[in-house]
């Protein structure tokens, strides 16, 4: 297994694209915290889904806005495990709406999580892996922060920011070989894309070279390739999982 022995945590892990990639190393043989902020019970069922395929994990509640509660959180991780070698930067949240409709709250919060968020796990996570001289960053960016996208100028612009954000980071800490590095899904079958309207569904997929919307596992195995030595070498890159769309 390409991760076994090491520790990650995964923020966000309780559905959706972090849920599959908190299952994805854990296969590998990574100890993952699923981290989440307000669905408890689906976080235990991410580690109980885990553990009865014979991996481990642990659930932890934590919303990466509270930068107070990240770095009990990252302290609390390294006082049991006394390392911390993978960071996901999945937490993330939407509040779409056109610009002239869209209120303050919408995208303050929306920067709040998604950009304030992986400041405030980063943060900490680098001094702890900078000890080590070892580590890996994972920032979920998202091709509307490549691309842009009508009513969602506040999440296009905090994933925009991962992507500046994971660039900077990656020169910060390339001497002492720690990789930042960042993934842009796509349209990905989700619970929030299963909101979407059928005509919906079908404006995007005409917008994809592939037809198709993405799976979550297709992001998880793209996660799990930079987090391990078989990216070795690569940092400060955007690896675009997309389906084509943003090429």
């Amino acid at each position: 297994m390409k991760l076994d022995g090491k520790i990650a945590l995964v923020t966000g892990a309780s559905r959706g694209i972090g849920k599959a990639i908190a299952k994805k190393l854990a296969a590998e043989g990574a100890m993952v915290i699923v981290n989440y902020n307000g669905s408890e019970e689906a976080a235990k069922q991410v580690v109980s889904e885990i553990q009865a395929t014979g991996g481990k994990a642990q659930s932890f509640q934590c919303s990466v806005a509270d930068a107070e509660a990240v770095e009990a959180m990252i302290k609390q991780i390294v006082s049991e495990y006394k390392r911390l070698d993978i960071l996901v930067n999945n937490a993330g949240i939407t509040r779409d709406n056109l610009i002239l409709k869209m209120k303050e709250e919408e995208f303050e919060d929306v920067l709040a999580t998604n950009l304030k968020g992986v400041f405030h796990t980063s943060k900490p996570v680098a001094r702890q892996m900078l000890k080590q001289k070892s580590g890996s960053i994972v920032n979920i960016s998202s091709i509307s922060g490549v691309m842009g996208n009508a009513g969602q100028t506040n999440y296009a612009a905090s994933k925009a920011g991962v992507i500046g954000f994971t660039k900077s980071l990656a020169r910060e800490l390339a001497s002492r070989e720690i990789r930042v590095n960042a993934v842009a899904p796509g349209f990905i079958e989700t619970e929030m894309t299963e909101k979407l309207s059928e005509a919906a569904i079908e404006a995007g997929k005409k917008q994809i070279p592939f037809g198709r919307f993405g799976k979550a596992e297709e992001i998880a195995q793209a996660v799990c390739f930079l987090v391990s030595e078989d990216a070795s070498y690569i940092t400060g890159q955007v690896l675009q999982v997309d389906g084509g769309m943003g090429m």
